[in-house]
């Protein structure tokens, strides 16, 4: 069962792009959650906050309470349990869109995503539909990460760029705005994948479906506190559905090719 906190508040604009809501989902983020949300409402004040919680046995959902009692942009939804990522963010994308955004925004709780940095990408979105805040663009890095984490996000994205044909060059970039069309319900339907493999998943849709899609840089940096979600099971998760994908659109691509040539 879900529920939501938080007093209601006017809908706020950031220029040019009309309501912005920042979902955030956190699973036992206790000792980030307070800060990061804190950071963000200083960086850019005119956007709200939604904190997608999965019931969080270490009182992340409690912490994000009391922020939402005293600040009227920042809401809370409360979910059962650990379903993971990529159901969090759909619930969330569904409370935004119930409540008018024009804008949604997807940023990690561990800090690893500055709050000082989403300008940039809503500026960004002014010309686009969707936009990535990208590691492997010029400008972009990454700080304090192990070789090992670099390479497997190396190899997952040269991997998703080369089986599924397309452009973007951070398909698993988790720091990244939306226009509400693209998340209308019509576009996530049958979207199941978490993780990594969520991100490349809504990138994808999005690229297939027409939609503008660029990257900007920006700076990650490992958390500092709390440990990461990253599981061997996420990578396989991610190495079979691209597969999958690419194979399907493939197909469907010879399938076109012989239709034209009947």
């Amino acid at each position: 069962m879900e529920r939501e906190t938080g007093p209601a508040s006017p809908q706020q604009e950031y220029p040019g792009l009309g309501h912005v809501v920042v979902v955030i989902p956190t699973y036992n983020e206790a000792e980030n959650i307070r800060e990061i949300v804190g950071r963000l409402r200083r960086a850019v004040p005119e956007v709200e906050v939604l904190v997608a919680d999965d019931g969080s046995p270490d009182g992340t959902g409690e912490i994000a309470d009391e922020l939402a009692a005293a600040d009227p942009q920042v809401h809370v939804l409360h979910r059962a349990g650990k379903e993971g990522l990529g159901a969090a963010y759909l619930a969330g994308f569904a409370w935004a869109a119930e409540h008018g955004a024009d804008v949604m925004v997807e940023m990690d709780a561990d800090g690893s995503h500055e709050p000082t940095e989403l300008p940039r990408l809503l500026n960004a979105l002014r010309d686009a539909d969707v936009v990535i805040g990208s590691r492997k663009v010029p400008g972009g890095k990454i700080v304090n990460w192990p070789m090992s984490r670099v390479m497997i996000s190396q190899i997952g994205n040269l991997y998703t760029r080369l089986a599924l044909s397309f452009p973007v060059k951070d398909s698993t970039a988790g720091f990244r705005a939306y226009r509400a069309e693209v998340l209308a319900a019509k576009n996530l339907g049958g979207v199941a994948s978490q993780g990594y493999c969520f991100q490349i998943d809504m990138v994808y849709r999005a690229w297939r479906s027409g939609y503008r899609v660029v990257e900007v840089p920006v700076t990650f940096v490992e958390r500092e506190r709390g440990q990461s979600k990253m599981s061997s099971d996420i990578v396989r998760e991610a190495l079979w559905r691209v597969g999958l994908w690419g194979v399907q659109a493939r197909l469907e691509s010879a399938k076109k090719a012989l239709d034209r040539l009947r």
